[in-house]
């Protein structure tokens, strides 16, 4: 059986442009840390460093199934950002963003395999982000999501609705960083075509 994320996890993936509360589970992530401007060069750079360590670890998944296993194969899952400011200004300045870049895992995928696939693309891809990837465990808990749908500089305007929801149902935001799934690539699709989950933590007022 090959595990698909887009059909078997659809309460993190299946997400409206309306706002729902959803409770993230820990979850497994290849990691990788910056600062500045995602249109820069560097930032690609990390991006397609996280997708060859990704793909590797599918490949090796792959090899090491024993006959009997249920799954045999999956889809690599879409990458991710935790999105903050360095500082706190009213106007969003690019070159000053800070960021954790990832690409979610199967629960099934070990460090064992990681280290191996990171080692292996290592050894055949000369990109010196490799060496700052790392393997992590991340719970987020709580949040408020939405489907964004346009271009990522709109994105205040989905905001502005996700806290809209959080005043009208009992929920305060826990943090101003904030988390973006990208569902297609940027690099090919139009920006009016783009979809982006957005997610943020959230405590209960009435607690």
């Amino acid at each position: 059986m090959k595990f698909e994320w887009r059909k078997q996890e659809k309460e993190l993936y299946g997400v409206k442009t309306t706002p729902s509360l959803v409770n993230v589970p820990t979850q497994k992530y290849v990691t990788l840390s910056g600062m500045g401007n995602p249109n820069d060069k560097l930032f690609s750079e990390k991006v397609s460093a996280l997708f060859s360590v990704a793909y590797k670890i599918k490949m090796l998944y792959k090899q090491s199934i024993e006959v009997n296993q249920e799954i045999n194969d999956y889809s690599v899952y879409p990458l991710e950002g935790v999105w903050s400011k360095i500082f706190e200004k009213d106007e969003l300045i690019k070159d000053e963003l800070q960021y954790i870049i990832m690409i979610r895992q199967p629960d099934f995928i070990t460090k064992e395999i990681f280290d191996q696939a990171l080692e292996t693309v290592k050894r055949k891809k000369d990109n010196p982000h490799l060496a700052n990837i790392s393997f992590e465990t991340i719970c987020d808990g709580k949040c408020i999501q939405i489907l964004h749908k346009g271009s990522f500089d709109d994105e205040p305007v989905s905001f502005e609705i996700m806290d809209r929801y959080c005043l009208e149902h009992g929920y305060k935001r826990m943090e101003k960083k904030h988390r973006e799934i990208y569902l297609n690539n940027a690099n090919r699709t139009e920006k009016d075509n783009l979809k982006t989950i957005l997610r943020f933590k959230v405590m209960d007022t009435n607690q």
